[in-house]
């Protein structure tokens, strides 16, 4: 699944959750479990059955919001037993029987369970089980989902499947846990002419009166509960073949068209996979499914065979999209296609072990974008994705990558940036440690070993050393058994005989809970002096190490930024590489700036040391350099909402970032690096929000202009320029753009426009967005994001507004992310009575075991308010010096 990572609306899937049964020894388990076992593995069922095949047939009926369904399951008893219970949501039943004997019914709804018995015990061995029963459709993202959209013909209906992490059961009783793996046959009957998608192809189609068509599934392969896909709707497919698998793109009618790149990049990508994990790709076909709406949890689903996306996700339109739209589409393709092997071929046993999947599936996304893009640099984008993670890790509130889950619920509040960006980065340093090749020979037999079955962690880890020869569980447990990121302290004496040797300490970065006794990792450490030819390496390990570099010059330490650690120089040498800053690669150039302003902020360093680098960055920086360089400048702004200093500053930020628009122009050329024309839009982006009077006026002028020139805002600017006018907009501004979003047809380009009326910075505009985002006009799945985009801007008044209207906002959000989704409004809020407010609703409104977004956004709120207090000083007096 790929996570959409908004620090306004950072939500994620939650259900209610059930007893968790302890681990006992069953009488049998199911076949093919090489890595974890049955009687080990978290579950909320008795462990007395297992499924080993679903025959589901069920009838949806679109107009009415609801199905009916009968399902026969074939189940291997364990254990003599009278009573088979199974996962089940919203869903009403008819009658149920066992090897053809009637079963009385037990719902139990806060365990979303049902429990089928009959009079006699069931003996050791396989038995059916077979369920006539009905449930809903839903207007969110969860279970059997309907979408609406407008086209020129009129208004068109949709349905699609959403099940990770536990909503199958919302569709089909089931066992619905990673663990208890089955193969499926379906049948579906659907109104003819209309496209049915499932995991597998049709294998057969009956026409049958009345207008339905009854269409037959292959049997898909032994996979999770989550991964099952069902989707109907006036759909267009093409498609291209690669090693005897169909590859398709699935579209709503008339947009096949904006699918072409998507579908030139999954082709290769197959094939690269097949070569790297070293198992072909197993299924007949691989869609890739665009939906229109949006979710707050997520933009695509690796359901196997059928990858699900949101349509921003997928699409190119030209009328709107950008380059990093493209990086986006692209990275999010390579991300789901992974997922093919890492969590569907082989799938983690229970949720502790998520991040196998994510984060395995983040790594992977990063390492094809740099075989098939290289002028993309997704090396530096790695480094965004470390500090993302790193910002939410050194927090008190942070979690393990490897976290025990003892319910849904929980399991639904892991996907997040500890499990995916940290689950990368700890890869990225690993792979680092043992090396490209063994690291991939570890992976392929980890692949072939755990085919079609489920593993723990440590299944990984035996198979990479295995491979490499060489110890990496300590350290792997180190960083992903325990909450925390690393503190790298460098010293060292004079350089003698053209090398010099490092002295390196270890101890913990941490934002908000400086005092705290550091825990200890096994750190693998690298250094390169900027006169040297060689890398240096060495593990720290107890606390303390030394290092021997080449060369006299100034060190580097994370050369290449592979490690997961924040590095603290002594202030000479940091002064050393301030001073030679430009002469750094642009990856350490991010490294060290993003250490410096993360450690800055959080008191230890100086705050000032970020903007000495920001101030020695050279003009031609790599594009991703400045657009780090106008990140902490936006980000500092922020810090600034409210205060006098902020003119000074915002003086500053200009008179830095205004050169580096004028040097990349407001025209996009022909042939110009991606990372440059997406540079561009950041800029205008930035400088609009500072408020900068000539980016301000030129994107009105371009907005005004645009009705008459269709030169006026080139399309890759598009969102840019209309970004700055939105976030400017005066009443009548928002109400012309609030026209256009009524007027348009095109779901990818109406979503982006009601967006774009959540951005005002005017306070009475945002209130209008508000209300408007709880009406039917915007679009069932795009009320949410509204919400969120006000929060981005305005956190305490979009978080008062959600609590005032807790049960209205909470139809208009995902049913797992209501416990997550008002928390997540307040995150971006600097004042420290939001988080008592936010401490006082939680207690209140969620339980104990669902509070884990809601500390997190207290955590975020007060740190806010501490760099506010005691940071903002030394930067006023630098930005004073430097005026």
């Amino acid at each position: 699944m790929r996570r959409l990572l908004s620090t306004a609306a950072a939500v994620a899937l939650v259900f209610a959750s059930g007893t968790v049964l302890a681990a006992g020894t069953p009488a049998g388990t199911p076949a093919g479990t090489k890595g974890a076992t049955f009687a080990s593995v978290t579950t909320q069922l008795p462990r007395s059955a297992y499924p080993t095949h679903y025959d589901l047939s069920f009838t949806p009926d679109a107009a009415k919001m609801s199905f009916t369904a009968s399902v026969k399951i074939t189940v291997e008893v364990t254990q003599p037993t009278a009573t088979i219970t199974l996962q089940a949501a919203d869903l009403t039943f008819a009658k149920a029987a066992i090897d053809g004997k009637a079963a009385t019914i037990k719902v139990d709804d806060e365990a979303q369970t049902a429990a089928f018995t009959v009079k006699a015990p069931l003996a050791k061995g396989k038995h059916v089980l077979v369920i006539d029963y009905a449930g809903q459709i839903y207007t969110q993202a969860a279970g059997l989902f309907a979408l609406d959209y407008d086209t020129e013909q009129g208004p068109k209906r949709a349905l699609y499947t959403q099940f990770e992490n536990s909503d199958a059961r919302r569709f089909i009783p089931s066992w619905d846990e990673p663990f208890h793996k089955a193969t499926f046959s379906v049948e579906a009957t659907i109104p003819t002419g209309q496209m049915a998608l499932g995991n597998m192809p049709i294998a057969k189609s009956v026409d049958l009166p009345g207008g339905k068509t009854r269409v037959t599934f292959a049997t898909s392969p032994k996979m999770s509960t989550y991964l099952l896909f069902f989707g109907l709707g006036e759909f267009d497919r093409a498609s291209v073949k690669t090693g005897g698998v169909d590859i398709g793109v699935v579209t709503k009618k008339g947009d096949l068209p904006k699918a072409k790149f998507a579908l030139e990049a999954a082709g290769p990508l197959v094939a690269w996979y097949n070569d790297y994990f070293g198992v072909d790709y197993p299924l007949p076909v691989l869609d890739h499914i665009a939906a229109p709406g949006r979710s707050q949890f997520f933009s695509a689903m690796e359901n196997w065979g059928a990858i699900f996306y949101f349509e921003y996700a997928l699409l190119m339109d030209p009328s709107i999209s950008t380059q990093r739209d493209a990086q986006n589409i692209y990275t999010t393709i390579a991300h789901e296609t992974a997922h093919q092997w890492f969590g569907n071929l082989v799938t983690m046993a229970w949720w502790d072990d998520l991040w196998l999947n994510e984060g395995f599936a983040s790594w992977m996304e990063s390492r094809a974008t740099e075989t098939f893009h290289p002028e993309w640099n997704a090396q530096l984008g790695a480094v965004a994705g470390r500090e993302y993670a790193m910002n939410l890790d050194g927090l008190v509130s942070t979690h393990p990558v490897v976290q025990h889950v003892e319910t849904v619920e929980q399991a639904s509040q892991a996907f997040d940036g500890i499990t995916y960006q940290k689950g990368e980065a700890v890869i990225r340093m690993l792979e680092g440690y043992v090396g490209e090749d063994a690291w991939r020979g570890g992976v392929r037999a980890y692949i072939k070993a755990h085919a079609y079955s489920n593993t723990v962690s440590d299944d990984l880890w035996k198979a990479v050393e295995t491979s490499a020869g060489k110890p990496i569980t300590a350290i792997a447990h180190d960083f992903t058994l325990q909450p925390g990121v690393p503190l790298i302290r460098v010293d060292g004496g004079a350089c003698e005989g053209g090398k010099q040797v490092l002295t390196l300490t270890q101890g913990e970065f941490s934002k908000d809970f400086p005092d705290k006794k550091p825990l200890v990792w096994r750190v693998p450490v690298n250094a390169r002096a900027l006169d040297g030819s060689t890398v240096a390496k060495t593990v720290v390990e107890g606390g303390k190490a030394s290092l021997t570099v080449e060369g006299c010059g100034p060190v580097v330490v994370n050369a290449g930024q592979t490690g997961y650690y924040r590095t603290l120089y002594a202030p000479a040498r940091f002064q050393a590489l301030a001073e030679r800053f430009g002469q750094l690669p642009a990856i350490d150039q991010l490294g060290l700036l993003s250490d410096a302003w993360s450690m800055g902020t959080a008191g230890q360093q100086p705050a000032a040391d970020a903007l000495d680098l920001i101030a020695a960055t050279p003009a031609d920086a790599d594009p991703q350099v400045l657009a780090k360089v106008a990140g902490v400048l936006s980000a500092i702004d922020g810090y600034y909402q409210g205060q006098p200093e902020r003119a000074a500053f915002r003086k500053l930020a200009i008179a830095k970032l205004s050169p580096m628009l004028a040097r990349v122009g407001w025209t996009p050329q022909a042939g110009e690096p991606d990372p440059v024309a997406i540079l561009r839009g950041d800029l205008i982006a930035t400088l609009g929000g500072l408020g900068d009077p000539a980016v301000v006026a030129e994107a009105r002028r371009r907005y005004a202009a645009d009705k008459t020139d269709a030169t006026a805002i080139p399309a890759p600017l598009r969102k840019a320029i209309l970004g700055v006018v939105a976030a400017n907009a005066d009443a009548a501004t928002w109400d012309a753009l609030h026209a256009q979003a009524k007027a348009e047809k095109t779901p990818l380009v109406r979503t982006q426009l009601y967006s774009l009326l959540a951005a005002a910075q005017d306070e009475a505009l945002a209130r209008k967005a508000l209300d408007l985002a709880l009406t039917a006009e915007p679009g069932e799945t795009n009320s949410a994001s509204m919400i969120s985009g006000v929060a981005a801007r305005h956190p305490d008044l979009a978080f008062d507004f959600a609590t005032a209207n807790k049960d209205t906002v909470n139809g208009k959000v995902d049913n797992g992310a209501r416990s997550r989704f008002i928390p997540s409004l307040a995150t971006a809020s600097g004042k420290i009575e939001t988080a008592a407010k936010l401490k006082t609703w939680a207690a209140a409104n969620l339980a104990e075991g669902s509070r884990k977004e809601a500390d997190k956004a207290i955590s975020a709120i007060e740190y806010r308010a501490k760099v506010r207090k005691e940071r903002l000083p030394a930067i006023t007096a630098w930005v004073s010096k430097a005026g």
